[in-house]
């Protein structure tokens, strides 16, 4: 017997859902208008891929969970939080980081998409199908594609050696350039995912790399790695053009040209995995940062409490929904909420929606927190406003994951 889906959020696009079969190459789409789901989703038809439709950026999260798609749209204008927190939110996750996104909006958050990782964008007003087709088709040929390529500019010596044997070993495929001509040259010919280009490399400069790029039929923003003590001098001279990082360690060079090949951490060895989830959780992005915790419980606050202050975290609780009502209507300092579902009185669901109303309230990270058996709760908690959910036990790492998400800005 099939097993039921986890959600059961409306088909509002008739969408393929009902149909994908093991082996199928699912683009979740996540767009405001229904009209234009529905060309995206004729257009991934077309392309052999199976489309399956959300309007929200919540659900889409949960629906990331469900389907486990291959490549996603993301439109920037969404009901219920920006397209950017949902951009943030998988790009920051190292389970979901590698997951293709092409954005969707108005042209000038093109630089700003692609320096957060998304791989293509699509400029709203749509100027013809055409377009469409052409981003649909080189997402397809991105994912169907094999090895990826990333080209180094380094000198011969053991850092260049390490990286080689590294990249190697994760099944990514390189080309090195000894000199500019030979970059341009190798940047006009060949798919390049990722360019690194070592401290001492002068005399590449970023008006190369454009002349060298716009020779290719589809021009893309091609992402740049620094590699180096003088990484930032280099960021300020090629600011503007590219998707840019800057790496002074080998471990950050390997994290960041992971990033933008999108190797997936299941492709992983345990050694590789451990290493990314320490150098992620070294950077303390929760220091600091202020978490509401309601529930009825006080074992569940305390046990919560616990986990969230050895990561440096301001911890405030309620046992109500008024209270965490109250809560977030005073304390303008509040980053994060935790909601149990199941509390007396008010419950989560009714104290979520209070929540959505206040001024305070409408940009705030709730998390719902649910009993695993209680599927249909789910849903009502996205409907109701929650922009993600844990179950019951939670699971510490998976916990720490979600917060890190939505609080590393």
């Amino acid at each position: 017997m099939e097993e039921e889906p986890e959600f059961q959020f409306a088909n509002e696009a008739n969408d393929d859902r009902e149909d994908i079969q093991p082996g199928d190459r699912v683009v979740l789409i996540v767009e405001n208008d229904i009209g234009f789901a529905k060309i995206l989703l004729d257009a991934a038809r077309q392309k052999g891929l199976k489309g399956v439709v959300s309007t929200t950026g919540a659900a889409a999260l949960a629906m990331i969970r469900e389907y486990q798609p291959a490549v996603m749209t993301l439109d920037i204008y969404l009901p219920d939080m920006q397209g950017w927190r949902v951009l943030e939110r998988l790009k920051s996750d190292l389970a979901t980081r590698h997951i293709p996104v092409c954005v969707v909006s108005t042209d000038d958050a093109r630089d700003r998409a692609l320096n957060s990782g998304a791989i293509g964008f699509i400029a709203k007003p749509l100027t013809s199908r055409d377009l469409v087709d052409q981003a649909i088709e080189q997402l397809r040929d991105f994912v169907t594609r094999g090895a990826r390529q990333v080209l180094l500019m380094m000198p011969d010596g053991t850092t260049r050696g390490e990286v080689i044997e590294r990249l190697g070993a994760a099944d990514i495929g390189m080309l090195v350039a000894w000199s500019r001509e030979e970059a341009m040259r190798i940047l006009k010919t060949t798919a390049i995912d990722c360019l690194v280009v070592d401290e001492t490399v002068s005399d590449l400069g970023p008006q190369d790399v454009l002349d060298a790029l716009e020779q290719k039929p589809v021009m893309r923003m091609l992402p740049i790695v620094f590699y180096g003590a003088k990484g930032d001098q280099m960021l300020t001279r090629w600011k503007g053009a590219f998707a840019l990082r800057e790496a002074r360690t080998m471990e950050r060079l390997l994290d960041y040209v992971y990033f933008f090949v999108h190797r997936s951490t299941a492709s992983m060895s345990e050694e590789e995995r451990r290493s990314l989830d320490d150098l992620h959780s070294s950077q303390r992005v929760l220091e600091r940062k202020r978490a509401l915790l309601v529930d009825d419980d006080m074992r569940n606050i305390f046990a919560l409490a616990t986990v969230l202050d050895e990561e440096g975290m301001e911890v405030v609780s309620a046992n109500n929904g008024r209270e965490a009502i109250d809560i977030v209507r005073r304390d303008a300092h509040i980053d994060i909420v935790l909601m149990d579902i199941m509390m007396p009185e008010m419950d989560g669901i009714t104290t979520i929606k209070e929540i959505r109303k206040l001024e305070r309230g409408s940009d705030l990270p709730i998390i719902a927190v649910t009993a695993k058996a209680m599927k249909g709760d789910r849903e009502k908690c996205i409907e109701a406003g929650a922009w993600d959910y844990l179950s019951k036990p939670v699971d510490r790492l998976h916990l720490l994951s979600v917060l890190r998400g939505w609080l590393h800005r």
